[in-house]
């Protein structure tokens, strides 16, 4: 069995290949193998590989399973103690590994850790889609240390210190592969977009830890897949968060939070229509909406399994606080603000 495997899920892009797998393989080899697994990609993307990187194993998806449920596939076929699942658009930095690694053999409570993320066109600002490590606010809208919303913050050394979180980025998702397995690994039906939230949730609800460290970090392009105002990302979004919630959250929580949701959702959508213009996002939400009630029954199995598993009834990483009333009303923009 390897000690450590880097899993690199591709769909199309071989121009993010060329640019970041170089840096992957520079200051990775040493303690990890490298694999690309490839959902069905249509470019010369493993034609570059074959050609440039033979040392970088290969694996070939059949058809473009989503992020999900395309690393679901990937791994199956890897024996390792530990995955590593690391986005396309990413570029590592020297001995980025060393730090989570020997974290993780010392600690056998943590379940999965992530790197800090900085922006690779800012390399002194947070990148939106980790920064220093994530939480949920009481109604399920994930934040991070050095993001909130859309405020993301220089990184200036406030939150280089290990901490415990709710969830780790996808982006740069360091698992034991035990821990993986045994909770059902990421859920495929969400494709893409808020699972590596909701498997983190699970393994926190199981009394399994999530870290982040900041000793190691690397800097990530981002939305390199789907744009961020593309109604797709939108749908997914909103539907995925929603049964997210729907799967972890406690039972005397569920029915308020969700009646609350249901309102923010509505507000949200009107206010993509009326302030910002933007008729795709706002179809979205109502389409995600009712794609949640359809789907919501093919869940109750879940949903059941992950509350007999839960083994604390709160979670401090999940606050209890509103995160809209912070920020759009108190304004409180930055993590250091928040109560």
């Amino acid at each position: 069995m390897e000690k450590l495997a880097i899993v690199i899920l591709n769909w199309n892009g071989e121009q993010m290949l060329r640019t970041y797998l170089p840096s992957v393989m520079q200051y990775s080899l040493d303690e990890a193998t490298v694999y690309v697994a490839d959902n069905a990609s249509t470019d010369g993307s493993l034609a570059f590989l074959k050609a440039t990187f033979p040392e970088c194993r290969l694996i070939v998806l059949e058809k473009n399973w989503g992020f999900a449920e395309g690393y679901n596939k990937a791994l199956k076929e890897i024996e390792a103690e530990y995955y590593l699942l690391l986005n396309s658009d990413i570029e590592v930095t020297h001995h980025w590994l060393t730090p989570m690694i020997e974290y993780m053999d010392s600690h056998k409570e943590v379940a999965a850790c992530q790197p800090k993320l900085l922006s690779a066109a800012d390399h002194d600002s947070f990148e939106y889609a980790g920064a220093s490590g994530g939480y949920l606010d009481r109604f399920g809208y994930p934040f991070c240390r050095g993001r909130i919303f859309d405020t993301v913050e220089s990184d200036n050394g406030q939150y280089d210190y290990a901490t415990e979180i709710l969830w780790a980025t996808g982006a740069a998702l360091m698992i034991r592969s035990k821990d993986y397995w045994e909770a059902g690994g990421l859920d495929g039906r969400f494709f893409a977009h808020n699972e590596e939230i909701d498997l983190c949730w699970r393994l926190r609800i199981k009394g399994r830890k999530i870290v982040c460290l900041p000793e190691s970090y690397v800097y990530h392009v981002g939305g390199g897949t789907l744009p961020k105002s593309n109604p797709m990302k939108t749908f997914l979004n909103f539907r995925n968060n929603l049964t997210m919630l729907y799967k972890c959250l406690p039972e005397e929580e569920l029915k308020p939070v969700m009646r609350w949701r249901w309102v923010l959702d509505y507000v949200a959508a009107w206010e993509m229509l009326i302030l910002k213009g933007n008729t795709g996002d706002f179809k979205a939400v109502y389409r995600a909406r009712r794609a949640f009630k359809r789907w919501r029954k093919d869940f109750e199995g879940d949903r059941r399994a992950i509350q007999t598993s839960r083994r604390a009834q709160k979670i401090p990483e999940q606050r209890m606080f509103s995160l809209l009333w912070q920020y759009y009303v108190k304004g409180h923009k930055t993590f250091g603000q928040l109560p």
